[in-house]
C-alpha cells in the first residue's frame, strides 16, 4: 500500500479511498429517521437549503413550519458519547472536528436568527424517538 502524500489529509491511499466513499446523504440513519418522521404523516424536503443565500444543507426541512433537521455523524460532528481520536493524523482530524461544530453553531444561529428551528439529532439516537422530537417542533409550529 503506497502513501498518501505530505501535504494530503490521509494517512494512506486505502484511507483515502474509505473516507471518499463516506455518503453525504441517504445513509442509513438519515433513511431510517425519514421513515419514521414520514411514518406520522409528516411531509418534507430532503437536502435543501433552509436559507436560500446561506450554503448550508439541512437533510429534512419543513418548509411550512420553518424547522431544519440535521442528522450528525458522531466522529464527523464529536459526539460527546461516542467520538474517537483519530489514531492517524489526529491534529488534523481534531481541527476538522472543531470546525464542524463551529459551523453546526453558526448555523444554528443563522437559522434562529431567520425564524427557524434547527433540530439535531445525533446518528446513534433512535429514529423513533428522534421522529417524535422532530414532530414536536414541526406540529408547534403549523
Amino acid at each position: 500500500m503506497s502513501r498518501a502524500s505530505s501535504e494530503s489529509w490521509a494517512s494512506s491511499d486505502g484511507v483515502r479511498a474509505s473516507m471518499r466513499s463516506n455518503k453525504g446523504r441517504d445513509t442509513k440513519p438519515e433513511v431510517a429517521l425519514r421513515r419514521a418522521v414520514h411514518a406520522m404523516g409528516l411531509r418534507y424536503r430532503v437536502s435543501a437549503r433552509p436559507l436560500p443565500n446561506t450554503r448550508r444543507t439541512a437533510d429534512m426541512v419543513f418548509t411550512r413550519a420553518k424547522v431544519a433537521v440535521f442528522l450528525d455523524g458522531c466522529f464527523w460532528h464529536g459526539c460527546p458519547e461516542h467520538h474517537t481520536v483519530a489514531a492517524t493524523n489526529a491534529g488534523f482530524w481534531a481541527e476538522k472536528v472543531r470546525r464542524t461544530r463551529d459551523r453546526d453553531e453558526e448555523t444554528d444561529r443563522l437559522l434562529s436568527e431567520a425564524g427557524w428551528v434547527p433540530v439535531r439529532v445525533w446518528e446513534h439516537e433512535d429514529p423513533r424517538e428522534a421522529a417524535e422530537r422532530v414532530a414536536e417542533q414541526v406540529k408547534a409550529r403549523v
